[in-house]
């Protein structure tokens, strides 16, 4: 399940109104509305509740904090999967997540929410004090244009709302959906995800009276409702975001201790090293360190050893997705699973770890590592279940085998990876030819094996550069392509290159997304997460499994089954995970005395610290 931008509401008065559109129920008294939804477990807090645990709700407001961004933007549209989008504009949600429950959402600009035994549709009441920035109340008509508009404009929304069928307007502050399906749990809490637009705004004309288009980028700041709104933008450069004073929902239970900085900056640097640079310059406030040779070396700069600046290993309780060498199957080159096998025995992820990042990684080997989602050893008799009945579309060592991948520790490893990923190669028809004084892979057509890696960043050139080499031994013709961000964004979104980087975070309570993920219909819409192009109805099947699930049980078996479907198609070279942020920050900020178990909240529950910000000044 994705997850909202923060978190909720004590039950408010009932409103009846007798019809809701798509349930057969005896009348609107039957209907019992609830300030949150959980997806399974019991919701951690109740509707007179005064904040979150995991706030200080005494946080003074004040002060600035500037963030950084490695790249650039030509756009404020953030709808839209086109452009590069800086953050100028945010619109708040149905409901909204809490920091310290994996699959519970809370009342935001709704302030209750009801939905019939069978998970056939949801019905919201707004808040009649919800507001955009102008002033303009939120009503049940920018809720159904929000929905309509954000599936026609943006894959991801496609994707993710497919099974709403109708939305309506079912009295003055009320709003239902209805489902194409009964019993996906899901699709209440997704559905209260949804940003809530301003209809007015989008459908009107901008100062040179031009229609206004959210299927389009622009560099207009859009109307918002959220607790900070854009002040300044700089294009390419920077964006100031200013505290909203008469925020309607600054009062809410779910909003007290957050939200606490009166300015937020975002600067934008177009080089990484160029970026670490400016922060131990004290030109940003806080970065999350993705690079594990600057973690180990680049940090020992004077304000650090003089306690001005703050190095710290935050752990979580999170799961740690995939990132990977993901390879684009809509190439011919790729659909036979030899070849795609045999690149992973290529990989040298010992040596990698060792000399390149400081031993800090564990290769990864789920889509759901560091969790119990995590597939080990041989299916359960449940799992099995799932996979059975497609036991003909499945690779045969998902029954019978526990994936690993392959180790190369020493010389000889390495040597006997790469005689396995030649036979591999050799059986799926790429034989080793001479082309001069090269030998080089050609297929019986003449073709030679060739992979172009497009990256976006120089850290990625020191680990794709040692593969190359050994790609190279097997005679595969490798060409490297880093290209700036908006190059980049353009070619992953139109599936346009042979292997990227690719990375499918996961929270705690997988859900709809997995369709985008891996799902056989975004395989052919750009903008779609299907980076891999899987058009595998197995694939699908298991899909619905975690979408259909009753109880969490049944959710974590889906997933393992589904974890060992994508990891024995050798659809990707897995990569590597910690389980912690390496987090840097001048030392000018408060914070909660215990973090909550699933983020770190900045700059969100933190706050500007005074007498530790002329400390620093001081220094």
């Amino acid at each position: 399940m994705g997850i909202s931008r923060r978190t909720t509401l004590k039950l408010a008065g009932l409103t009846t109104f007798a019809r809701i559109a798509g349930v057969s129920v005896a009348s609107a008294e039957d209907r019992h509305f609830r300030h949150a939804l959980t997806l399974f477990d019991d919701i951690k807090y109740g509707p007179d509740f005064k904040s979150f645990d995991y706030v200080n709700p005494a946080a003074p407001k004040g002060g600035k904090v500037r963030l950084s961004v490695v790249g650039s933007f030509d756009n404020l549209n953030p709808y839209t999967f086109k452009g590069e989008t800086g953050p100028a504009a945010s619109n708040e949600t149905l409901l909204t997540s809490s920091l310290d429950e994996p699959s519970t959402e809370y009342g935001l600009v709704a302030e209750s929410v009801w939905f019939p035994d069978d998970w056939s549709s949801v019905v919201y009441r707004l808040r009649p004090e919800a507001r955009f920035h102008d002033g303009t109340p939120m009503t049940p008509e920018d809720v159904i244009w929000s929905m309509q508009a954000l599936r026609d404009s943006h894959p991801f929304y496609n994707s993710y709302y497919k099974n709403i069928t109708t939305v309506e307007k079912t009295g003055t502050h009320e709003v239902t959906f209805t489902f194409s399906e009964k019993g996906n749990r899901e699709l209440p809490l997704i559905t209260g995800q949804l940003p809530v637009l301003p209809k007015h705004w989008w459908t009107g004309k901008d100062a040179n009276g031009k229609p206004r288009d959210i299927k389009e980028t622009t560099m207009e700041i859009p109307l918002g409702s959220g607790p900070y709104k854009a002040a300044e933008v700089k294009s390419g450069a920077s964006v100031v975001l200013k505290r909203v004073e008469d925020y309607w929902g600054k009062n809410l239970p779910i909003n007290i201790g957050l939200d606490n900085f009166d300015e937020i900056e975002y600067i934008y640097f177009r080089d990484a090293n160029v970026a670490l640079e400016a922060f131990k310059g004290d030109q940003y406030d806080y970065r999350i360190e993705s690079s594990s040779k600057d973690w180990a070396t680049a940090y020992g700069f004077p304000a650090l050893k003089d306690g001005r600046c703050i190095k710290e290993e935050i752990f979580l309780k999170q799961v740690e997705g995939m990132q990977s060498f993901a390879f684009n199957l809509r190439r011919t080159k790729f659909q036979d699973v030899r070849v795609r096998k045999a690149l992973n025995y290529a990989f040298d992820f010992e040596w990698a770890n060792a000399n390149l990042f400081y031993g800090q990684y564990t290769r990864s080997r789920s889509f759901f590592n560091n969790s119990e989602m995590e597939a080990k050893g041989l299916p359960s008799p449940e799992e099995l279940q799932l996979l059975e009945p497609l036991k003909d579309q499945l690779p045969a060592e998902v029954f019978t085998m526990e994936y690993t991948n392959p180790v190369s520790s020493n010389a000889t490893e390495r040597r006997k990876n790469l005689r396995e990923a030649s036979k591999l190669l050799a059986q799926a028809g790429w034989n080793v030819t001479q082309d001069g004084n090269k030998s080089v892979l050609k297929n019986a057509k003449g073709e030679k094996l060739e992979i172009e890696f497009l990256l976006d960043s120089p850290l990625f050139e020191r680990i794709t550069l040692p593969y190359q080499q050994q790609l190279e031994l097997l005679g595969v013709g490798v060409r490297i392509k880093t290209v700036d961000g908006a190059q980049y964004e353009r070619q992953t979104q139109t599936f346009d290159y042979d292997i990227i980087v690719g990375s499918w975070g996961q929270s705690l309570s997988p859900g709809n997304e997995q369709r985008d993920f891996w799902g056989s219909a975004s395989a052919d819409k750009n903008g779609s997460r299907n980076y891999l192009g899987i058009k595998n109805p197995a694939i699908d099947k298991l899909i619905d499994a975690i979408i259909f699930s009753k109880d969490r049980v049944g959710l974590t078996t889906a997933c393992k089954a589904l974890d060992r479907a994508l990891i024995w198609n050798y659809y990707l070279i897995p990569m590597w995970y910690i389980p912690y942020e390496r987090t840097a920050r001048w030392d000018r900020f408060g914070k909660p005395d215990k973090l909550p178990d699933y983020a770190i909240g900045f700059p969100t529950i933190w706050w500007w610290d005074e007498g530790k910000a002329k400390k620093v000044a001081k220094g």
